[in-house]
């Protein structure tokens, strides 16, 4: 069965074909810049067990223009994985925000598709984007059964005193202000490879995604029960161009003494905070390349961010009453040693010894880096989300 996933943004399409349920990954890519002259795609396939790469510029007017492209090489006689659009037998589509509609994987009807369209104002950056993927995959793929993945879904499992916020009750009920969470894909991912790992399905785990956006969830026995991220992916941890939290009297005092509107203050807070607003740059490698040429601003923004995680750990560890793992993921949570021992410096209250030399190991495999009186697991796990939309779908397509 091929499963064809879709993740797609504002300007770019991720995706990744699967034969499931072997779970054989047959071909990726990405399309960046849509709707500009220079628009660049790259796509993986594999040929003779080797994995080789072509890389295009061209002009993409649009996300059609970019899936079409992505057919053809999908089809193409010598390097393509399939010989027409007929043979993806689903397409699994990423959708950021499912609000409290939608708590599983769902079949797109057009009733969801509407519903989808209602989410807009929870996630203007992210839903049109995906409902855009939706309406395009539904014209080129017209025979592939066509499936949501919802990134809050992980998270409708929180207690209502874990999502609902100290404000009146009516902006809760007739407006849906409560705190939803993100990437759930990926929690829910390496949660389940945690808990395999781990053997055993009584646990207590945080999961911490670090990339350019960044949260943690409190997992117990595969549920989660809280995470950092609230009502949009602005609040929580420090991110690559996000302030995470911060003081709302903060916005006041942009808008009513320093004369901003709320624009300025949204594209503030989301686009120029964070690493980037405190370093220039917003790319963790920049920053510890930086701080190894003695930037004190570096430093402190490493530091800073660390500490913030180092604080929802223990906040985590309290609600969860107690804590069996920490698991690291994403681009710098797989890959920066530094940032990793930063965050596990100073936390041997709870259990949590680093074994340096593991840390400093390189791999893209499950691995443990706790040392031997580690009390808490430390595990570093790639995450994987279209292989998690993958099987998502292949459940639904089961049952």
């Amino acid at each position: 069965m091929n499963i064809f996933v879709i993740n797609s943004g504002s300007s770019s399409i991720k995706y990744q074909l699967f034969r499931m349920p072997e779970e054989k990954p047959v071909c990726s890519g990405l399309i960046e810049r849509i709707g500009f002259e220079n628009a660049m795609i790259r796509h993986k396939y594999f040929a003779e067990n080797e994995e080789k790469t072509i890389e295009r510029t061209l002009k993409l007017t649009d996300h059609e223009a970019g899936l079409l492209e992505v057919v053809k090489l999908l089809t193409d006689p010598e390097i393509g994985a399939i010989k027409n659009p007929s043979e993806i037998y689903a397409v699994g589509h990423r959708v950021v925000h499912g609000g409290e509609s939608f708590a599983a994987t769902t079949y797109i009807t057009n009733k969801v598709k509407a519903e989808i369209k209602k989410l807009f104002p929870l996630a203007p950056l992210h839903n049109p984007a995906n409902y855009i993927g939706i309406e395009i995959a539904e014209q080129i793929f017209t025979q592939a059964k066509q499936i949501a993945v919802f990134d809050t879904a992980f998270h409708q499992t929180l207690p209502e005193k874990a999502y609902r916020y100290a404000i009146p009750k009516s902006y809760y009920y007739d407006l849906g202000i409560r705190a939803y969470g993100f990437h759930g894909t990926s929690h829910k991912f390496i949660s389940e490879q945690a808990i395999r790992y781990l053997k055993t399905p009584d646990t207590k785990i945080i999961t911490i995604h670090l990339g350019n956006g960044c949260s943690m969830t409190a997992v117990k026995n595969g549920i989660s029960i809280d995470t950092s991220m609230g009502f949009g992916p602005l609040g929580g941890l420090v991110m690559g161009t996000r302030s995470g939290d911060i003081d709302p009297s903060i916005i006041f005092h942009f808008i009513n003494q320093l004369g901003y509107d709320p624009e300025q203050v949204n594209s503030l807070l989301n686009k120029e905070s964070g690493m980037l607003g405190m370093t220039g740059f917003s790319d963790m490698r920049d920053v510890e390349k930086s701080i190894k040429e003695g930037n004190k601003d570096a430093k402190l923004a490493s530091e800073l961010y660390a500490y913030r995680i180092q604080k929802y750990i223990g906040a985590f560890s309290a609600i969860l009453n107690g804590l069996d793992a920490i698991v690291f993921t994403a681009g710098v949570g797989e890959n920066d040693s530094g940032i990793r021992k930063r965050i596990c410096d100073n936390l041997e209250f709870l259990g949590i010894f680093l074994n340096e030399e593991k840390n400093n190991l390189r791999s893209n495999t499950l691995r443990e880096i706790n040392s031997e009186k580690s009390k808490v697991k430390i595990l570093v796990i790639p995450t994987n989300e279209e292989l998690e939309i993958a099987r998502q779908c292949f459940k639904i397509l089961e049952e």
